[in-house]
């Protein structure tokens, strides 16, 4: 299926609306699938080049099991994660044709089951050696960082060397210390803020972007035979690093969590400075704790024979009586003497060049670009790359970080304040998401919304449902977001659907637990829907393709009633489809609608419906038999 994109909305070949519902495929894609690589592990962990790929998201002996279960969920449609490292991790230039052919094998079985997928070069805090996901241990060593010094220098907090327990949502603060925010300043802007750091002559930054689209690149030129795959994601969660930074002496990270060492103070902390650094703890609001001294045997975070690279920029350096000194406060936020903006000047440039090359290999490709993490997309003019699809992440923020479902509570990041009240946070959510739609048909040159992650952790109030089985309130938080959905009527990939997650380990990646499957949870092989966690919420009506505008699409959980309104557009002869799953509906539905007739196929768990021309707006209703 080609998908294309006008007045804001995706298209498919009949002129029809697609609003698409699916999952990221997989969770556990972020670590290697042999040795294995789940993160609390620390055996081989930083022995990168020798891993593989190959059986992440699942084997593919499995493929056709988990893709029947998704296709009967009405999930069709995939954001397949794949990270740099799956694909270039033996070295510079080494791409591992074995993983390669693997992938293209599991998306040629995504076809056969009726999925479109589109690929995300996935990342968090740039690797899995500072604490995420991403970017090849390699990477490091060209900017000459010791990725075995990172957690006495408190440049990441990393599970495999944390150890048992790791702090609750603890690593995204990674993306405020040396090593990611090192990597982040180089990759996006070592032109400007690192000029004199070279790899074999070639300057950091053009080294680290042309080994990554060489990457992307090589797994475009494979998949660009089947129609089914509409895109590429740029970048995973971008962030700026250091660029843009005014105030090296202050704590730039905004979470409040653990080490939150100033700028300056990680500089010196990774080349061997100890510091007595902040130390906070957030449970339902922030709070300082003290300071504690990191490094205090004066660990350097830089490989025998290389020095900070900002020291070598000239940013600090020790005075004569041997202190160190911030010399340049200004070098991250002015450039030839103009203040420069992650997004405007680094984000959005670099997005274009992704496009540019994607295209080179898949011509026609739609390109998945989302925000700086926590902030607004670039600002997209006639000059920037067409056939753009706005791609934010959003969550129900409270449920996410404090892991508990409290259904009269929110946090409202645009004024920083809280949101009390059932239905004031029901209002908020649908708002949250109503304005990532706006923004992308005013400010990106009229980019549809794709919501890219959305979701909830199942191992709500310390994992009480997976001995009780009771996944209830589980139940009420996916809902809620899924409501907001509908009520944006925004397409998302739901985050996620992990093939091997456990009680014990969740997704396999520092202790999270968000994916909509658990074998833990199979009780009936026989049974498609077995394993499922929170079906009732997630697995509901949704309209698939619209021969026209859609209005209003609701679903009420507690009646299953659901409810369509579309405007028609005449150009549009295709039937406009609903999917109805048995799941709601395991004794059949009534079906009313305004005008027109309709074909229901519970078989295929689809409604087809066409309308009249006498009328401009159309309803349909669907109720349980």
């Amino acid at each position: 299926m080609t998908l294309t994109i006008a007045d804001a909305q995706l298209k498919d070949e009949a002129g029809r609306t697609r609003i698409l519902r699916g999952v990221n495929l997989g969770g556990s894609s972020k670590v290697p699938f042999s040795p294995d690589g789940a993160s609390y592990r620390r055996e081989g962990f930083f022995e990168h080049r020798a891993v593989s790929f190959v059986g992440r998201p699942f084997p593919l002996a499995e493929a056709d099991e988990h893709f029947q279960r998704l296709a009967a969920w009405g999930l069709t449609c995939l954001r397949l994660i794949v990270t740099w490292e799956a694909l270039e991790h033996a070295g510079p230039g080494q791409h591992d044709e074995e993983y390669l052919d693997y992938l293209v094998e599991i998306v040629r079985r995504a076809g056969e089951h009726g999925m479109l997928v589109f690929i995300d070069a996935h990342q968090d805090v740039w690797s899995r050696f500072s604490g995420g996901d991403g970017a090849p241990g390699w990477t490091f060593e060209a900017a000459g960082l010791d990725i075995t010094k990172f957690q006495q220098t408190g440049a990441a907090i990393v599970h495999a060397t944390h150890g048992d327990p790791f702090p609750r949502m603890i690593w995204p603060t990674n993306g405020w210390k040396l090593a990611a925010a090192t990597m982040y300043t180089l990759f996006f802007g070592g032109d400007d803020f690192a000029p004199g750091l070279r790899v074999d002559g070639e300057p950091i930054q053009s080294y680290l972007q042309r080994h990554y689209l060489g990457a992307l690149r090589r797994l475009a030129a494979r998949l660009r035979v089947f129609p089914h795959v509409i895109g590429y994601d740029v970048f995973n969660e971008p962030m700026p690093g250091l660029i843009g930074n005014r105030a090296l002496h202050r704590p730039a990270s905004p979470l409040t969590q653990g080490e939150r060492p100033s700028p300056f103070e990680m500089l010196l902390l990774g080349a061997g400075h100890p510091q007595a650094v902040e130390q906070w703890v957030w449970e339902l609001r922030p709070r300082r704790v003290g300071r504690r001294t990191v490094n205090p045997g004066a660990v350097s975070a830089w490989l025998p024979g290389r020095e900070c690279v900002w020291r070598s920029e000239g940013v600090w350096d020790l005075a004569a009586d041997g202190q160190p000194r911030l010399l340049r406060p200004q070098h991250f936020c002015y450039v030839r003497g103009r203040f420069v903006q992650f997004t405007r000047d680094y984000w959005r440039p670099f997005c274009n060049r992704f496009a540019a090359a994607i295209r080179e290999e898949h011509p026609g490709a739609l390109i998945f670009v989302q925000p700086e993490y926590g902030g607004e997309g670039p600002a997209w003019g006639p000059d920037d790359a067409p056939g753009i699809v706005y791609a934010p992440h959003w969550y129900d923020l409270v449920t996410l970080f404090v892991k508990r479902y409290l259904p009269g509570l929110a946090l409202d990041l645009t004024r920083r304040g809280p949101v009390f009240g059932i239905g004031a946070v029901e209002r908020h959510f649908a708002q949250e998401l109503r304005a990532h739609v706006r923004y992308g048909a005013e400010q990106m040159g009229g980019a549809p919304t794709l919501i890219g992650e959305f979701g909830i952790p199942f191992d709500l109030n310390n994992r009480t449902a997976f001995s009780s089985g009771n996944f209830g309130l589980a139940e009420r938080a996916m809902a809620r977001s899924f409501r907001a959905l509908d009520d944006a009527l925004a397409s998302g990939t739901l985050w996620n659907y992990t093939a091997d997650n456990s009680n014990a380990r969740g997704d396999l990646w520092n202790d999270e637990d968000l994916s909509l499957y658990s074998a833990d949870q199979r009780r009936d092989p026989g049974d498609i829907n077995s394993g499922g966690r929170a079906l009732r919420a997630a697995v509901r009506p949704y309209a698939m393709a619209t021969a026209g505008t859609p209005l209003r699409m609701h679903f009420d959980r507690a009646r299953r009633l659901f409810t369509y309104r579309f405007r028609h557009d005449p150009a549009v002869s295709a039937p406009s489809e609903i999917f109805v799953p048995r799941l709601q509906y395991p004794e059949g539905c009534q079906v009313s609608v305004s005008d027109g007739d309709f074909e229901l196929d519970m078989q295929a768990q689809r409604l087809r419906y066409r309308h009249s021309d006498g009328v401009d707006e159309h309803e349909i209703r669907i109720r349980p038999a």
